[in-house]
């Protein structure tokens, strides 16, 4: 009998064509599919390929009796009941390392936006073109790179190619977590406790794998701990960062600014943080490529394509 793969959101046309042909059903609605059309979706399907967006609950795994492999496309899974998959014998899987390239080249743009004022200048150009008078040297001044210490929350694989990118620009390199000693001495980046990583860095840069011993780690006391002149750059997930404090913090002037990739309250963005000139925000485009999306297409594909073949999944994530 013919195996049905049921796609919980639109992927790039080239995995989309191959799911075709397999005869896949796809999810046609408007915006993040719903659990409860998540239940609809799976309850006759062999294989869900889903966004990381996709609230793949207990319920919606249990709603189905052929279920075998949920293939998410991204390298995170906490929308996944992973723990009920697992007991319901449902194999899960990611797309990992294929983000690093591009998050990392994502994270470095980040800093250069907020510490060179470029998001900001954009917007003095198109709304308030008179306060361009020509260059002078005291005008729209932002912060360089070089010398500035970045301190790295993680130095896993994303950690250490921002790392690699931020050595180019002659930056001084401090991690925490993460102790992979030996590729830290390519950069000489210096493993510190995390206190002493919020007190000396000029940019704090967050790069760990989400748990949620790890929610709100950003908060009113570790952003007490960093310094006025310091920025906040947060693209790995949104729940790390207390938004509340991090809104108080920004506003008391108690650091310079931040940038974010990812939210708290994901897609809901605060009014509050859309008003404050010293950030930058971007919608989640971490691994935003064309490049890099359709390999994480592929990647899913091949992971339901080997499950109900009978195979071991390619990246299982239990």
């Amino acid at each position: 009998m013919k195996q049905r793969i049921f796609v919980a959101g639109k992927l790039m046309a080239e995995t989309e064509s191959k799911l075709q042909a397999l005869g896949a059903a796809f999810y046609t609605g408007d915006g993040k599919i719903t659990e409860a059309e998540l239940i609809q979706g799976v309850r006759f399907s062999d294989a869900l390929i889903c966004p990381l967006s996709s609230p793949v609950t207990a319920k919606v795994l249990e709603s189905s009796k052929n279920l075998k492999v949920v293939a998410n496309v991204g390298a995170g899974f906490d929308n996944i009941a992973v723990k009920r998959a697992k007991e319901l014998g449902i194999a899960v899987t990611n797309t990992p390392e294929v983000s690093t390239e591009a998050t990392a080249e994502l994270t470095l743009g980040l800093i250069l936006d907020v510490m060179r004022r470029i998001s900001a200048g954009d917007r003095l150009l198109r709304e308030r073109p008179e306060e361009f008078t020509g260059w002078a040297p005291t005008f729209f001044l932002g912060n360089g790179l070089a010398g500035k210490t970045l301190g790295i929350i993680g130095l896993g694989k994303i950690g250490q190619a921002v790392a690699e990118r931020a050595n180019a620009f002659g930056m001084k390199l401090i991690y925490s977590g993460h102790k992979p000693k030996e590729m830290a001495k390519k950069w000489n980046a210096k493993f510190v406790s995390e206190k002493e990583l919020f007190e000396t860095s000029d940019i704090v840069t967050i790069h760990a794998s989400y748990s949620e011993e790890l929610k709100h780690l950003i908060n009113h006391e570790t952003l007490k701990l960093m310094k006025k002149e310091s920025f906040l750059i947060n693209a790995a997930r949104g729940p790390i960062v207390c938004e509340a404090d991090l809104i108080t913090a920004l506003k008391r002037h108690e650091i310079s600014g931040a940038a974010l990739d990812v939210f708290e309250f994901e897609p809901k963005v605060s009014a509050e943080l859309r008003q404050i000139e010293q950030v930058v925000l971007t919608p989640h485009i971490g691994n935003a490529t064309i490049e890099t999306r359709i390999k994480m297409g592929e990647i899913a594909l091949d992971n339901v394509q080997a499950v109900l073949n009978g195979l071991d999944p390619l990246n299982s994530v239990y």
